[in-house]
Parts: structure tokens; sequence; C-alpha cells
């Protein structure tokens, strides 16, 4: 079986780990990585052309199976079967990683109803969903870590209104869920991943060449690797992270505290500075 290039091999042995979006992408990185710390693995996702694949050829780097399961995260009768098929299969759920999801770029003034409401029901509901059946199914019982992957929402995200929308919202939902569940022994911690050069970028119309400028504006001035993303998961689902709840991390090269990557049209001529008299005088 390969080796974390960071942890010890036998880091979650005995732990399960259930990751959406786990065929591709980060998410296939996530799973990968647990799985070389000795988690039983979980992957799912909407698409089965994704997922078979990606099981077969996981089950055979790490040497056993891995489970992979068609889920549609919107549906709730969905979410729930997948908790119940991973409990009924390894007897517990100790880590979901929700990885799942999707967007599209387009100004806000473009994105219809049926995009929107998409875009809301794919990463905020479908969210909700599958962390309420793992609550349900297993982690208010018998404690979990629960781990969401968000994006980069602290200065907004122009060009994805939609799921910038969402993504907020699910880091909202983390920090009460942190409270809320804290009796419960239930850890839930999102991670805001910058521009990463994860085949998601295929997705994207000029993807490569919009990622490719986009490091001028990153202070480290390159991209994330998917490993970026998944040794932070691994560290809030390990031991390590046993006193982390209710937190939002930026993986982002510090992305998000410099940088411009939306043009606006500078008015010209620039207004004149005219200060503000108190308000009693003309």
């Amino acid at each position: 079986m390969p080796a974390s290039q960071i942890f010890r091999d036998d880091l979650l042995a005995g732990k399960v780990a259930v990751i959406t979006g786990g065929g591709t992408g980060i998410g296939a990185f996530i799973a990968h990585e647990l799985g070389c710390l000795g988690a039983e693995i979980v992957i799912a996702s909407r698409k089965a052309e994704n997922i078979e694949p990606a099981a077969a050829a996981l089950s055979k780097r790490l040497g056993r199976d891995v489970l992979g399961l068609t889920c549609n995260i919107r549906d709730p009768d969905d979410t729930a079967a997948l908790v119940t098929k991973t409990v009924e299969r390894f007897g517990r759920l100790d880590i979901l990683v929700n990885n799942g999801g999707g967007q599209f770029m387009a100004p806000a003034q473009l994105i219809r109803k049926k995009g929107w409401d998409a875009v809301i029901q794919t990463n905020l509901t479908g969210t909700w969903n599958l962390t309420r059946a793992a609550a349900d199914g297993w982690m208010l019982n018998n404690g979990g870590r629960i781990i969401n992957i968000t994006m980069m929402t602290r200065r907004g995200f122009p060009g994805m209104a939609h799921s910038v929308s969402a993504r907020a919202g699910v880091e909202a939902l983390t920090r009460t869920l942190a409270v809320e569940w804290a009796p419960n022994n239930i850890l839930v911690n999102a991670i805001q991943p910058g521009i990463i050069r994860s085949s998601g970028m295929k997705n994207y119309p000029a993807g490569l060449e919009i990622a490719r400028a986009a490091q001028a504006t990153i202070p480290l001035q390159h991209l994330g690797g998917c490993d970026d993303v998944s040794w932070l998961v691994a560290y809030l689902a390990s031991p390590a992270g046993r006193y982390i709840t209710g937190e939002v991390f930026a993986v982002d090269g510090g992305k998000q505290l410099w940088g411009d990557a939306w043009p606006i049209p500078s008015a010209d001529p620039l207004p004149p500075v005219v200060l503000d008299a108190s308000p009693w005088e003309e």
C-alpha cells in the first residue's frame, strides 16, 4: 500500500470515511490520502461513470476494497441510503467529507432561476441532506468528524454569485452545527480551497489560461495542489484535530488577502475629492 508523505500509515486505522465527489479532482486525492492512513473508504458521486473506475483504481492502489456508490445529494432518500449502505458494510461512519458540488461561471445578471436553484440545491441543500443523514444514521449517537469543502468566500467571488452564496451558507452551517452537536462529540469544520490545479479546471472554458494568469494574484505566486487540501482534511479527521471545531480554513496561498481577479472599469475622469463637512456646517 502506498504511504502518506506526511502522516503515519495507521493514523486512521479502524475509521470509516465517506467522501462525496470522491471520483475526481480534490475528492479523489482526499479519498486516497485517508485510505493511505488506514481508513475504510466510501466514495460517492452522482455519475456512475466517475465513481466506478475511481473505486476500482483506488481499490487496486490501496490493496483493499473501496466502496463506490452513486448518490444524488439533492435527494434526501439517496443520502440516507448512502449512509445506510456504509454502516451496513463497515459497521460505522466516522468521517464525512462533503466535497461534492458543482457550479458554472457567469456574471450575476446572466444567472437564470434554473441555474441559481440548481447550484443552491447541490452545494447548500445537498450538503445539508448528507450531513443530516450522517448525523441521524450514526454520528448523533456515536460522534464523528464532518469536513465541508467550500470555496473562497471572504471577499465574495465575482463570476459565481450563486456558488459563493451557497458555500457561505455551508460555512455558517458549519459554525452552527459545531456548537449544537458538540455535546454529541461531532466536530464540524470547513476548508476553503483556493485556486487548485485539479482536474475540475477542465470544466470551465479557458480554465487553464485563467488559472495560469491568476498565479500573479496569489502571494505565493503558484497554484495549490490537491494534496494541500487532502492533507488538511487528514489532519482534521485525525486525533490531531480533536480540539478543533467550527473553524473555516483557507488553503489558498494567501489569495484572499491580496490581489484583484475581477476587472472594474475605471471612471474617466475620476470624481473630485470633496471632504464632508460637519452636518451642522454648510
